[in-house]
């Protein structure tokens, strides 16, 4: 989980909090594609231009197709799994810290992923970046 924000009602000001703490973390590469849904926060107006900002390109699936929501889909399994379904809270601040550190302490850092090769994000991206960063080294050498 790169960005995210949470609110009382999906808005487009949620959307875009969420978006620019991605941008914030991981200063995307040239021609990324962010892909979603088509709910009204994606397509708005306010979601469109930070898109268009940061130069990167919307793209949404058709109507009714959940296979192109898979990742998000099961994030949010597995959070009403492993977390939501586990207890009650008293108030919404309560959930919004429970929920920080689900994703923050726990889902990023910590939870191993069988899409990742049972590795954590964390280590998987790590990793993935020395691979990268080697790569590139290798490359430079050959010249």
């Amino acid at each position: 989980m790169v960005g995210w924000a949470m609110g009382k009602r999906p808005t487009a000001d949620l959307v875009v909090d969420a978006f620019n703490m991605a941008i914030c973390r991981r200063r995307p590469w040239p021609q990324l594609v962010h892909h979603s849904d088509h709910g009204s926060q994606y397509t708005s107006l306010a979601f469109t231009q930070r898109l268009k900002e940061a130069g990167i390109m919307g793209s949404m699936g058709s109507v009714g197709d959940a296979l192109d929501n898979a990742p998000a889909e099961s994030f949010y399994a597995s959070l009403q799994v492993e977390l939501l379904d586990r207890r009650r809270w008293r108030t919404r601040d309560e959930l919004k810290l429970a929920i920080f550190e689900y994703v923050e302490a726990f889902y990023n850092r910590r939870r191993r992923h069988s899409a990742l090769g049972y590795q954590s994000p964390e280590e998987f991206e790590r990793r993935w970046e020395m691979e990268r960063e080697s790569q590139l080294e290798a490359a430079l050498t050959k010249r």
